[in-house]
């Protein structure tokens, strides 16, 4: 008698959805089609006897009984990916690494020599985007992440990134003498930013006054933009660093909000860190140790 009541497939289609919420997810790493995996689902929950979903106008919630046994999925499914990896030829000296825009081209693509002198034998890939990669289920190592953490999946380890306060170049910072004089200058409105302005006002004791300055969806190119004179910034010290390191930028008022926001450096949960991730870790975590924010603290 099979242990499999249901197609593997069909046990696949189950796990993507009860952790993503959704057919389409499912759809996508099958290589199926959304109606496809709904008939998996509706002929799965036929053979078992049991209802799987809810159905919600929010999307397919996994039922009780489904969601005890979903990490037993999940951590089954990792298990025979990294099976299968072992068959093929070994890339221990490959590590692909995903980090955003600002990230990259801010911080970590100045250091990366660094990291090379220190490990020759390893080749870093890297990704940029600002996509949440489900690491169980792709071929990229580890990745850093910004956000509050941890995160649902990944073992998640913070590197920096607590504190954040305005940055602007050394000419508009000459007309910036209190918080007030932010409503007299451009002020560039990353849109995609979790950085409140609010609560760096209320951190130095000024009331909130109007800004107004250009929008920028991209965070890379709003910090180009600050550093390129057209307005004030609202950014995280680590991010800034450098810049005010060699004069491009300055903190106008020296006063940095700690906050529950930061770097973190994540990978898959339940797998073994390789020694090629633990290095990396190892060494990301020294770097940003070094980092000196704008109230001096490393």
């Amino acid at each position: 008698m099979s242990p499999f009541p249901i197609p593997l497939n069909a046990i696949r289609a189950i796990e993507i959805v009860a952790r993503r919420g959704a057919l389409a997810p499912a759809a996508e790493e099958l290589g199926v089609t959304p109606g496809a995996v709904s008939q998996h689902l509706r002929r799965a929950e036929e053979r078992l006897g049991v209802e799987l979903f809810e159905r919600t106008p929010q999307g397919l919630r996994p039922r009780p009984a489904l969601v005890q046994i979903l990490p037993q999925l999940s951590a089954g499914f990792s298990a025979l990916a990294d099976a299968l990896k072992s068959l093929r030829p070994a890339e221990d000296n490959v590590l692909t690494l995903t980090v955003g825009a600002v990230f990259a081209s801010r911080w970590l693509i100045w250091r990366m020599a660094r990291f090379t002198a220190a490990h020759p034998e390893i080749e870093l890939r890297l990704v940029v985007s600002a996509a949440m990669v489900d690491f169980a289920h792709s071929d990229i190592d580890c990745g850093v992440r910004f956000g509050r953490g941890p995160w649902p999946g990944v073992v998640a380890e913070r590197i920096g990134g607590q504190h954040f306060q305005p940055v602007a170049t050394p000419a508009l910072a000459a007309r910036i003498r209190t918080p007030g004089d932010l409503a007299k200058v451009p002020v560039i409105h990353d849109t995609s930013t979790m950085l409140p302005w609010s609560k760096w006002f209320a951190s130095v004791g000024a009331p909130m006054v109007e800004l107004t300055g250009p929008s920028i969806s991209d965070p890379a190119l709003a910090f180009d933009a600050a550093i390129s004179g057209q307005g004030v910034l609202l950014t995280v010290d680590m991010m800034a660093a450098d810049a005010v390191r060699d004069g491009r930028l300055v903190w106008p008022f020296g006063r940095a909000v700690e906050s529950e926001l930061g770097y973190w450096m994540v990978r898959a949960e339940g797998r073994r860190m390789p020694d090629k991730v633990r290095m990396f870790r190892d060494w990301l975590l020294a770097e940003a140790a070094e980092v000196v924010d704008g109230q001096g603290r490393s």
